[in-house]
This record gives structure tokens, C-alpha cells and sequence, in this order.
């Protein structure tokens, strides 16, 4: 689904160089994308101006992101390039909220890190899938973590698109 901006109902905050949206597939309740405007593979493709705008970004949205979702952390990685586990060729940084003790049961707090190596951690192939109606890369069957659907992902935006409103810049 399009906005009337053009750009996909999923996002819920847009800067001059940026946007964050909401995952298809979240490692964790709250874990959001936020990535440049202009697609890019890699960190190092971004201006000066850019990398200002993607970071900015990520704190402000990570602010709001830790409030909404009573987190006490996030974790805030991005794999950058095809070795380091990234899947598409467009720049996205992963922030996910975290609270004491929530992957106790998968083996402690740095489990994230596998999570977001294996195939349960590339939503930034299924987003690019989805908006782009056809895959580019093979699926996996991820029956542990079904897609959300279009309406639960436009709802959790809409949502997350009024709290970015009371955070400061």
C-alpha cells in the first residue's frame, strides 16, 4: 500500500534525507528500520549530510522507539555489505528495543546478534520483496516469525507516526 506521499503506508517518520519504518517481520516487539532517502548499498556511499540526517534520525526515532515500548536499551546495528549478513542493496539500520533479560530463554542478551544474521533477522528482504512485488533474492520458509500484515504494519506506523511527535528534536 502507497501513501499519498508516494512513499509505502509503513513508514512513519520522514526527514529531507531519511525515513524509519515499521518491519514486516520483528525480531522483537518494536524493532524498526530506518534508512536514507536515496538507495544505497553501503555507509560509506552516504554524504556528509546524509550520514548527519540517517543518525540524527536514529537517536530521535530510538528515543521514541525505548518510551513506547518501556524498553531500558536498544540494540542498533546495521550490517553493512553483503559479508557482514545485508541482503539488499539499500542501506538499513536496525533498531530494536530491548529489556532485561528478554532472550534469557535463547541464551542471553547477545543472541540478537544471530537472530539478526540468520534468515529470522533479513527484513530488509522481505520489505524489499513486498515493495517491490518480486523477489530478488530466495525465500526461506521462517515458520517461527510469520509476515505481519499490511493493516497490523500500517496501524503499528500510524501510531508510531503520532508519538514522533512529542519527541524533541
Amino acid at each position: 500500500m502507497v501513501s499519498k506521499r508516494g512513499w509505502t503506508t509503513k513508514v512513519f517518520y520522514m526527514t529531507a534525507h531519511s525515513f524509519a519504518l515499521v518491519n514486516i517481520k520483528p525480531l522483537l516487539p518494536g524493532h524498526i528500520l530506518v534508512s536514507p532517502r536515496r538507495i544505497i548499498p553501503r555507509l560509506s556511499d552516504l554524504t556528509h549530510t546524509e550520514v548527519t540526517d540517517l543518525f540524527l534520525t536514529v537517536q530521535r526515532v530510538g528515543r521514541m522507539i525505548e518510551r513506547v515500548y518501556g524498553a531500558s536499551s536498544l540494540n542498533i546495528a546495521i550490517q553493512d555489505g553483503p559479508a557482514a549478513g545485508q541482503s539488499v542493496p539499500h542501506l538499513h539500520t536496525h533498531l530494536i528495543p530491548r529489556h532485561h533479560a528478554d532472550l534469557d530463554e535463547r541464551g542471553g542478551s547477545d543472541a540478537i546478534y544471530g537472530m539478526l544474521e540468520g534468515e529470522e533477522g533479513d527484513v530488509g528482504k522481505h520489505h524489499w520483496e513486498r515493495l517491490n512485488r518480486r523477489p530478488k533474492f530466495p525465500t526461506v520458509d521462517d515458520k517461527a516469525r510469520q509476515p505481519r500484515s499490511d493493516a497490523e504494519m500500517t496501524a503499528e506506523a500510524h501510531q508510531l507516526a503520532k508519538e514522533m511527535d512529542s519527541v524533541p528534536t
